[in-house]
């Protein structure tokens, strides 16, 4: 019951709910400007080892907003009216030979000015679960409804770079290429990349120097998910 959802179309709290969980105790919505306070609370809380140039704090939040409104998504408890989960999108168009830039150049030092409006991909600058609601499948229930966008959108699908937070441990012994092969082949699970690989996502290379976080080394996997229904 908890890992499925409900469709869209009806409204919690005069927001229009663009994913609710079946048993209805979670709904997504697109993100506003009062909500970044509690945006910036989930992102430290889920992000504690990231560096604070790299926090997305409430003047990052409303700067995504006013440039991509659509792409910005969170998870409210329907009960306490708490918001806890969030993600972060931008469109852009994807040059798959040169994939590995790092986070801040990618996102606009984290404000989305890169953002295109006539972008074909969806890239994932973030998402975030508030480490009490884990376990809840919130995180599916965002995945649900960015793809959603991107059928509705008709983009070509999902781009990110995805941190393998499972690195860290292994480091001494393993390069990050042997580490990404080991996750794909299931030998290892990494708590981020193996998850996105769970939702149909697949690895195209590794970004060094991605963002400034040791649980990672600093790596990034740019991941890639394809919209099937894709019409050019």
């Amino acid at each position: 019951m908890i890992g499925q959802t409900r469709p869209a179309g009806r409204s919690f709290r005069d927001r229009a709910v663009l994913a609710a969980r079946a048993d209805g105790r979670y709904v997504v919505v697109q993100a506003r400007a009062d909500d970044t306070p509690a945006l910036e609370a989930v992102q430290r809380a889920c992000f504690p080892d990231l560096s604070e140039d790299e926090i997305a704090t409430e003047a990052h939040f409303r700067s995504h907003q006013a440039h991509f409104p659509e792409g910005q998504l969170a998870v409210l408890d329907v009960e306490t009216g708490e918001l806890v989960a969030s993600s972060s999108d931008l469109r852009m168009n994807v040059d798959f030979a040169h994939y590995a830039h790092p986070y801040l150049q990618e996102t606009g030092n984290n404000l989305f000015t890169t953002h295109d409006p006539h972008g074909e991909w969806l890239y994932g600058a973030d998402i975030g679960v508030h480490p009490g609601c884990r376990g809840q499948g919130l995180a599916t229930l965002l995945y649900g409804a960015r793809h959603d966008l991107i059928r509705r959108l008709n983009l070509r699908g999902h781009v990110a770079g995805a941190m393998p937070k499972g690195y860290g441990r292994v480091a001494a012994d393993l390069s990050i290429e042997q580490y990404v092969m080991a996750v794909i082949r299931g030998e290892l699970a990494d708590p981020v990349l193996s998850v996105q690989l769970r939702r149909g996502y697949g690895v195209w290379g590794v970004i060094p120097d991605y963002l400034e976080d040791d649980s990672c080394r600093n790596y990034g996997v740019f991941i890639v998910w394809r919209n099937r229904e894709y019409r050019p």
